[in-house]
């Protein structure tokens, strides 16, 4: 039965190597002209100022094999869906490497319960229809941990620049404040620091500039790359109202205030629901203490 499972599954593998090899997508000319400008669109991403910096850090071999994926997802219409390439945007992370991290994390997930199994099987010796079942799991959940694991992450570093964007706006407002135009106190604001937000943009206000797009469209575009909505509106009302100093100071000074009572009020939310989760804590060892106590009583009474 093992034999026959495991010729089955080398034909499938086959089947499916031979389907991928000469299967290259539609051959449209849209469907060219879309895959052209997606990667137009993606070299302009990742090739502006410091973005260079950020994608050196990756591994060149996981960015190949993300590569030949994303080739090949992109030949047969698939694309990465936008929540993750807005992690992704806010984790400073290109999609080959996120491509490339998830078939290593699939790859191990694969391996890893015949590896785990493996005393097990030669010890009692059990079936190996088990663990190919569970490796197949294991490869889909490696999978998908990879993709699950970038979402929390990306949550927290959106979290912090939330935070950067509501200092961020007081510090044009003060610049405002003292004569400069818009752009100035953009652009001054952003320069008083070196932290990863404030170079997001920084880089942004000064690709704006070479390409000759206002800053505040720029802050717009990459408040939807990263899917940071209060940078979006931010961009939305300065390019309302970018004539009037005097309503600018007042909105962004508005505007920080909001999203600082905005960053009180759901921090106080997450330390309740630490403070839950510690007292559920502290009644599950209180219930596995006194079960310790009356096991002896327990015990005697039953006989045993």
């Amino acid at each position: 039965m093992i034999l026959v499972l495991a010729c089955g599954a080398l034909a499938g593998v086959g089947a499916l190597l031979l389907v991928l090899q000469f299967d290259h997508g539609t051959g449209t000319a849209a469907a060219e002209l879309a895959r052209l400008d997606a990667a137009r669109q993606r070299s302009t991403r990742t090739t502006t100022l410091t973005a260079d910096r950020r994608h050196q850090t990756e591994s060149q071999r996981l960015r190949r094999v993300g590569s030949t994926v994303r080739a090949g997802m992109e030949a047969r219409g698939w694309k990465v869906p936008a929540g993750v390439r807005a992690d992704l945007a806010v984790m400073g992370r290109s999609v080959e490497t996120h491509l490339g991290m998830s078939v290593l994390a699939g790859v191990a997930g694969l391996f890893a319960p015949a590896v785990a199994l493996s005393p097990l099987i030669y010890a009692f010796d059990l079936s190996l229809t088990i663990p190919l079942w569970l490796a197949l799991v294991g490869g889909a959940g490696g999978f998908v941990l990879a993709t699950a694991q970038l979402s929390t992450e990306a949550k927290e570093r959106r979290r912090d620049f939330r935070h950067v964007v509501s200092a961020f706006l007081d510090l044009v407002s003060m610049n405002l404040a003292g004569g400069r135009g818009v752009p100035e106190a953009l652009s001054a604001a952003a320069g008083l620091s070196d932290g990863w937000a404030m170079v997001r943009l920084r880089d942004a206000m000064e690709s704006a500039r070479l390409q000759g797009v206002t800053p505040w469209a720029a802050l717009g575009d990459l408040g939807d790359e990263m899917a940071v909505k209060e940078l979006s509106d931010l961009a939305a009302a300065l390019a309302l109202v970018a004539e009037d100093g005097a309503k600018v100071r007042q909105s962004l000074a508005a505007r920080a205030a909001s999203m600082r009572q905005r960053e009180l009020t759901d921090a106080e939310g997450r330390a309740e629901q630490q403070s839950q989760s510690m007292l559920v804590a502290q009644l599950l060892l209180c219930l596995g203490f006194l079960l310790f106590l009356i096991y002896p009583a327990i015990a005697n009474v039953v006989g045993v």
